[in-house]
């Protein structure tokens, strides 16, 4: 019975559109993880494309991203989520599906970019409408279920994939298209049923990409933000590349050690999720992507130093810990930060720090050919560090402009 209890008070704490949303992105984050992990392999063997275009082709969707999120984000402020979010799950679909059945070089290419596009569509957007509908002191709690549910389909996902792909190499991919558009048509149902019509007429302005691009560029705070981001990802990035190169040159058999990290990274974001999000709750998100901050230092640091698999993996559980308290956090900063009207926009200009997995890798890769792998993650450490600064100006922005802001309703008229 008191679990019971628990349920009901937890679906009854969030809007039912929260829950399709969290939902929908277990599904929609294990399908793209059963494919698109395995696309370079799929254009490898099914393609006579060579490595170099293959390298192009994938990057090519991440360029796009690092941009369409501020569009999409636009968008959405100016035509509603449900339109712009129903778009990209649909052509996200057919996406797909060209993957399967595609055979040039030139549309694979196009494909991945819409591929990017789309994800750096939904994405944001999908956020926004998940803050729209929920009140700003659960936020916190509304972000970290959501990047739980993207772990959790992260961490099913490719081993679904890899059964899939013995079956047939195009067959990952066709089962994710027909998951997308699943998706697409519950929660085209789901939408109309809750009334985020009513929802999204309560904005009070509207605005161009003119007026939004001088917004968001005119915002000190949130250019730091962006800065501090940057420097996050820089770090962040090492993780899922020259980490593996690290383990691989010091250990025998490091590509299993690195397989296991990966495990051990899924897992213990599943399993503190929740208490860590109960404690940030309590915290300002500034405070919580300090401590991140810290965390993330403390994994690469321990990286830098490990002589043996536990080692390993202890830093891997500081460094997860951190991933954990950052994400969600930088999230509900975005909130904060983003005018009213303006929260797809902020949402989808947030996508500017991917900037960031851009650098990192070359950096890393330069850092650990150079130098070694133990500096590679002395260096790293320490922007994550420096990134608490860039963080910490762009709060101190934000407070000095609302200030400013009271002091001038203040005024007599």
């Amino acid at each position: 019975m008191n679990g019971l209890y628990k349920l009901r008070s937890f679906l009854a704490d969030f809007h039912p559109i929260v829950h399709s949303l969290i939902v929908g992105t277990v599904f929609a984050r294990a399908a793209s993880s059963m494919s698109m992990p395995f696309l370079a392999i799929y254009l490898g063997k099914h393609t006579d494309m060579s490595p170099v275009l293959i390298g192009l082709t994938i990057g090519a969707g991440s360029l796009a991203g690092s941009v369409g999120g501020f569009v999409g984000g636009t968008l959405s402020d100016l035509f509603g989520r449900k339109r712009v979010m129903l778009i990209a799950l649909y052509v996200w679909a057919f996406v797909f599906l060209g993957f399967a059945l595609g055979k040039s070089t030139l549309l694979f290419l196009l494909l991945n970019i819409l591929s990017g596009l789309c994800r750096s569509i939904y994405e944001p957007v999908s956020q926004a409408l998940m803050a729209d509908v929920t009140e700003p002191e659960k936020r916190f709690r509304v972000f970290s279920l959501r990047y739980t549910a993207i772990n959790l389909g992260v961490a099913v996902g490719p081993l679904l994939g890899a059964a899939l792909a013995l079956h047939g190499g195009a067959l990952p991919f066709l089962v994710t298209a027909f998951v997308y558009f699943v998706y697409a048509v519950l929660l085209q149902v789901l939408l109309r049923c809750f009334g985020i019509k009513q929802i999204e007429g309560q904005k009070k302005e509207r605005i161009t990409f003119r007026g939004a691009w001088q917004a968001i560029a005119g915002d000190g705070a949130f250019r730091y933000f962006i800065a501090g981001g940057i420097l996050a990802q820089i770090s962040y990035s090492q993780m899922s590349v020259t980490l593996s190169q690290f383990v691989s040159g010091k250990f025998a058999d490091g590509i299993k050690l690195f397989a296991v990290l990966m495990t051990v990274n899924a897992i213990t974001v599943i399993l503190l999720q929740l208490p860590v999000a109960r404690w940030s709750e309590k915290r300002s998100p500034l405070r919580s992507i300090a401590v991140g901050s810290v965390f993330f230092a403390l994994g690469n640091i321990g990286y830098a130093y490990s002589s043996n698999w536990w080692m390993f993996i202890g830093s891997m559980v500081l460094f997860s810990i951190g991933e954990i308290l950052c994400f969600p956090a930088s999230s509900v900063f975005v909130d904060r930060l983003a005018p009213e009207g303006m929260r797809g926009t902020y949402f989808g200009a947030q996508s500017f720090i991917n900037v960031g997995s851009f650098i990192g890798p070359a950096l890393g890769g330069f850092f650990l050919e150079e130098y070694g792998g133990s500096t590679l993650f002395v260096v790293v450490a320490l922007i994550s560090l420096v990134s608490i600064g860039f963080y910490t100006s762009g709060q101190r922005r934000f407070e000095a402009s609302r200030m400013q802001l009271a002091a001038k309703e203040e005024l007599p008229s």
